[in-house]
């Protein structure tokens, strides 16, 4: 197994999606984050509070120098510790890029956890995700949030270093002037009180302009959805002029959240050196009268100068997290989200084997192993019986006797694939638009290429696997597409695959090559297709004749013609024209 691959199986074995404990509250969803990488957490606190408290050696090895070195007028001691200080200076440095490396790698490990979780979750979600969130919703959460949500890890090194620094500079401070030590003590609590009220500002504003950010980019994915038909109906313009007005009145909006949030960062700079200030005016003061010695002035001035690296990070992180407690929640409100299909109780596991599927409310029954043609004059009667047996609607279909809505959704997407014409095809490259959510095996691509008859699509363009695939398809004809769709349901390779008309954008000679390698393929595996053509309905084992959405006969194409009129005259009117296949 080539490294890469091999990577990959362990970063799918170590990634677990949340439980429901875990999207209970946003600092519950920011708290799975962090204890989902344990080892890199820890050494990010051990780095961020070894670098913090190396801060405060360079100070104490100055203040050595200057009392040991230029006040006793030893040159050896300054010499001495001045390559100190410099091999100090090193250390530092190296542990600062260390502990930037580690940090980094926690925020990107956050990130494509929640990533990872909401592109899972929305997939379990399915027809539920377009009615209850719209699609601008879903991309602000994927872009916006997870960044939001990504920088809270920061406290997790920096900020949990910066209370071991804290606390040290306060401990040392204490050896030289406990009345020092107990201002800076005393100080930092005071600058997170005056912080406190524009953090709890930054999370209340935050959480409505958050809200019309998603719903601004909801109706620009719609307008982008509907270019065509908007310049069709001359409405462009009106379009473009209306959310023209609708987003400045957001940048509107965004300054006022934005007030807050500047001066956070801005107080994040100026309180600790005005902070900085009283500290050095007064331990002058103490030299000047002989309490510390001049070495110790330099000392404290570097402490202190110091403790400006923790006090910022203390109230970076508190607008970070009130940042990311805002952007966690719309996250988790996501994750909550439940399928209307399921039924509350999915434990029941799918017998083995391929079937039968029953659809109590149409009476249609397929039997396993069977290339399967289901057959209406109305195609969405078809296309509701494959979407309760497939689980795309509330149903009561069973798989040898067990309720599909009581199967775990993981379990009855492995085993069973819906294909339909209106599936998105994702951007990447012809090889991964077949592999879909499975790892790629370029053997396994082109066979299912060849099965789906889309060999001349691959052939054609540059590059063949390598070749690029633009989000639709937009680049591809609507059969060129089509055949893709299908080699991606044909490398899934489930027990069960229910098509919807999967050749209805193809010729007749292609059509006939698609079935006769689809049935020969799927040999022994359970294949359903809606269709009216009678070249798909004269190669299928079974033919299922629906009536007003009721399975009303059933046979072969040919017994059907013979002894079913209604049949008869819906497949003479496909061949004649009048019914579009």
């Amino acid at each position: 197994m080539p490294s890469s691959q091999a990577g990959a199986d362990q970063r799918t074995q170590d990634w677990a999606p949340p439980a429901p404990r875990d999207t209970s509250g946003p600092f519950r969803f920011l708290f799975w984050l962090a204890r989902s990488q344990p080892r890199r957490v820890a050494a990010g606190a051990a780095l961020g509070s070894t670098w913090m408290v190396g801060l405060a050696v360079p100070p104490w090895v100055l203040s050595r120098a200057v009392d040991d070195g230029l006040v006793a007028g030893d040159t050896a001691a300054l010499v001495t510790w001045s390559v100190v200080l410099v091999v100090v200076g090193v250390l530092i440095a190296v542990l600062a890029i260390a502990r930037h490396r580690t940090m980094t790698k926690i925020r990107m490990d956050a990130s494509f956890r929640t990533v990872r979780a909401v592109v899972r979750h929305t997939a379990r979600l399915g027809s539920t995700l377009s009615r209850r969130i719209g699609a601008g919703e879903v991309v602000t959460i994927g872009i916006t949030d997870v960044q939001a949500v990504t920088l809270t890890m920061t406290v997790t090194g920096p900020g949990f270093g910066a209370v071991v620094a804290y606390a040290v500079v306060a401990v040392v401070l204490f050896t030289i002037s406990p009345l020092l030590a107990l201002i800076v003590l005393a100080g930092v609590p005071l600058l997170a009180v005056t912080v406190g009220p524009l953090l709890r500002h930054i999370e209340h504003t935050g959480g409505d302009y958050r809200t019309d950010v998603g719903t601004l980019t909801t109706r620009l994915v719609d307008i982008l959805g509907g270019l065509r038909v908007l310049n069709g109906l001359g409405g462009k313009e009106f379009a473009a002029e209306r959310f023209r007005r609708q987003s400045q009145d957001l940048v509107e909006r965004g300054y006022r959240v934005a007030g807050p949030a500047s001066w956070v960062t801005a107080l994040s700079s100026g309180l600790p050196a005005l902070f900085l200030a009283a500290i050095v005016w007064l331990a002058a003061r103490m030299t000047a009268q002989g309490e510390i010695t001049i070495g110790d002035l330099v000392a404290v001035y570097g402490y202190v100068a110091v403790l400006v690296v923790p006090v910022a990070s203390f109230i970076e992180s508190g607008g970070d997290i009130a940042r990311g407690r805002v952007a966690a929640q719309r996250i988790i409100d996501l994750l909550n989200l439940q399928p209307e299909r399921d039924n509350g109780h999915q434990t029941l596991d799918l017998p083995a084997g391929c079937g039968p599927l029953a659809d109590p409310e149409s009476g249609v029954v397929v039997r396993p192993g069977l290339f399967t043609a289901l057959v209406s004059a109305r195609p969405e009667d078809a296309i509701a019986v494959v979407e309760r047996l497939g689980r795309f609607a509330r149903t009561d279909a069973t798989w040898a006797g067990v309720r599909v809505d009581g199967v775990p959704a993981d379990q009855l997407r492995e085993r069973l694939v819906v294909a339909d014409n209106n599936a998105e095809l994702f951007a990447g490259t012809v090889r991964a638009a077949v592999a879909g959510r499975h790892l790629p095996d370029d053997e396994r691509v082109r066979s299912a290429v060849r099965i789906a008859v889309a060999e001349d699509v691959v052939d054609a363009l540059p590059g063949g696997l390598d070749a690029p695939v633009t989000w639709g398809g937009s680049t591809m004809s609507g059969g060129q597409r089509q055949r893709l769709r299908l080699a991606r349901a044909v490398y899934a390779a489930p027990d069960v695959l229910l098509a919807v008309e999967p050749t209805s954008a193809v010729d007749a000679r292609t059509e006939a090559a698609v079935v006769e390698r689809l049935r020969a393929a799927r040999r022994d595996l359970t294949t359903v297709v809606t269709t009216t053509s009678p070249l798909v309905l004269d190669q299928a084992d079974e033919v299922i004749f629906l009536a007003d959405g009721r399975a009303a006969a059933s046979g072969t194409h040919e017994e059907l013609l013979r002894d079913n009129l209604a049949y008869r005259e819906l497949v003479s009117r496909v061949q004649d024209g009048e019914v579009g296949s």
